[in-house]
């Protein structure tokens, strides 16, 4: 399997005409002036410089704010700096994230010219009320024309969507993912809402009108999710913010984030969460009493199934009275585990 670097570039806020109530992209993607096509070009260079693995994939993805919302002319500035790249072979695809309700065949015939391959639109939430609370500015009609447009046009859609949002219950955000799949993403993100500093819901917070997730119950809500997603074969590539200097711990003073499920190995949690309940249901399959097992797994899922911090472990112990050893068997294909009765 080739390696795969992506070469991040961060559009700031300008292209969003909205002011979601959870957003400041400013604190989100520390970009606070529009990049440039020599922007463009002098990230790419520097990336470059420094990837060790020459015959690995290599994707720009233009991250930040909404590409196709910004004027045309700084959309194709942007692409033509990275289009080079592309026809040389240096560069294998390029990557977008947008709003639903700023896509159309010519923006999508544009995007095509040059070779973009991948279009994330920010869904958020199927729940029309909600989308109007948190002031996103469309509806999901936007978001199923876009997905068909985008689908129809030969690109890879991808849907990022939220967990904890003003008012959004468990069952939303399963409707949600359930809506998403009907429009064949085959990739999908899943961010927790973090309070940022700064943003309408910071506001709502303070005077009481908003409570965020717990960690546990984030961690709960996200794995269910990715259960319905993995039924389909719908990839999720990230669960929760990227951690930066910023994103980072509440209790940090340089932090933005308010408040929130913040966790810097959010995803691992709930990987975790997953491998514990298959492992903790096969134990339950078996009619005597256990005592001590082996775990054999690929050496991939190896920190998944132990947990951040042992945690899995630990439970095993406690709740099960299980005293559990994870082994590497690379034999076993990732995602699979056997288990052993030792006593």
């Amino acid at each position: 399997m080739k390696k795969e670097y992506i070469i991040p570039i961060f559009v700031p806020h300008l292209g969003c005409p909205n002011d979601c109530t959870f957003c400041n992209q400013k604190a989100i993607s520390g970009q606070t002036k529009m990049v440039t096509a020599k922007d463009v070009t002098e990230t790419i260079e520097s990336f470059l410089q420094y990837m060790k693995d020459a015959n690995a994939d290599k994707e720009v993805a233009f991250y930040g704010g909404s590409f196709t919302a910004i004027a045309k002319e700084k959309q194709e500035e942007l692409l033509q700096a990275a289009y080079p790249y592309i026809q040389k072979g240096i560069i294998q695809r390029i990557r977008i994230s947008t709003r639903p309700d700023a896509i159309d065949k010519d923006i999508l015939k544009m995007l095509k010219k040059y070779k973009v391959k991948i279009i994330e639109l920010g869904v958020q939430t199927s729940n029309n009320y909600i989308l109007e609370k948190i002031r996103r500015g469309h509806t999901f009609e936007d978001v199923k024309k876009a997905s068909k447009l985008i689908r129809k046009y030969g690109f890879i859609l991808g849907h990022q969507m939220m967990i904890g949002l003003p008012e959004s219950t468990k069952q939303d955000e399963i409707d949600t993912a359930l809506d998403c799949i009907k429009l064949k993403p085959k990739l999908v993100r899943i961010y927790p809402v973090l309070v940022i500093k700064h943003t309408a819901l910071a506001k709502d917070l303070a005077e009481g009108k908003y409570e965020p997730l717990s960690v546990v119950q984030a961690v709960e809500r996200s794995k269910e999710l990715v259960y319905l997603f993995k039924k389909k074969n719908i990839e999720v590539i990230r669960i929760g913010l990227q951690n930066t200097d910023t994103i980072t711990s509440p209790e940090n003073e340089n932090s933005e984030v308010v408040a929130g499920p913040y966790h810097p190995a959010f995803r691992q949690l709930v990987e975790a969460s997953i491998w514990y309940d298959a492992i903790a249901e096969r134990i339950k399959k078996i009619n005597s009493k256990v005592s001590k097992i082996q775990i054999l797994a690929n050496e991939q899922d190896i920190n998944n199934i132990v947990g951040h911090k042992r945690e899995n472990l630990r439970k095993l112990q406690e709740i099960y009275e299980v005293n559990a050893k994870v082994v590497k068997e690379n034999k076993i294909k990732p995602g699979k585990f056997e288990l052993k009765i030792i006593a």
